[in-house]
């Protein structure tokens, strides 16, 4: 594994340097979650049983195999579930849910409906792009979105269930915003 770029041109030697360097799914941990948020992308986070590491690697299979495209705009984690209870609970789970897969956008947690559809094709990608798009984000504040008209004789003249998405607890590990950086301008 050798750059044979430019070493005149910073950014591609940086993004090179990145993509060698960095693992696509990563362990997140107290020690390392105020560097990883600082990069600004959300998390997809499987949030699992220590002991458990076969879901760990089944993660990180699918990952490499289904959302590599996606690496520039989302952070692929791992949590330990019981280090990391306390967003368990704001999604209304608990370690006996566990494993369950979540994405943190630092400003909601949307939760992965059922983690054993992890393994479906397409079906964690469609999860990314639903963040992507916004759906996710609409889908909690305003119910699921209407897939046909038949759905109104199903449900009634009921309007959908207002929901209250759970807020990000990952946004309380960022950085302070009083602390100097070179990410941004400090001037």
């Amino acid at each position: 594994m050798v750059y044979v770029g430019p070493l005149t041109n910073f950014d591609l030697l940086r993004a090179w340097t990145a993509d060698k360097c960095n693992a696509l799914v990563r362990e997140i941990t107290f020690d390392n979650a105020e560097e990883l948020t600082e990069e600004g992308l959300p998390f997809m986070i499987l949030f699992h049983d220590p002991e458990d590491k076969q879901i760990v690697e089944d993660y990180n299979k699918i990952v490499a195999k289904e959302l590599l495209t996606e690496k520039n705009s989302i952070n692929f984690v791992t949590a330990d579930g019981n280090k990391f209870s306390h967003p368990l609970h704001h999604l209304g789970k608990s370690l006996k849910d566990l494993p369950l897969i979540a994405i943190d956008s630092f400003r909601h947690m949307y939760l992965f409906p059922d983690i054993k559809d992890m393994t479906v094709p397409g079906r964690l990608k469609q999860f990314v792009a639903d963040l992507h798009s916004g759906k996710l984000h609409r889908e909690f504040h305003h119910g699921p979105d209407k897939v046909a008209s038949n759905d109104k004789l199903m449900l009634g003249d009921q309007p959908p269930p207002h929901t209250d998405p759970p807020e990000s607890t990952f946004r309380k590990l960022q950085p302070s915003r009083n602390r100097y950086t070179i990410l941004r301008d400090e001037l």
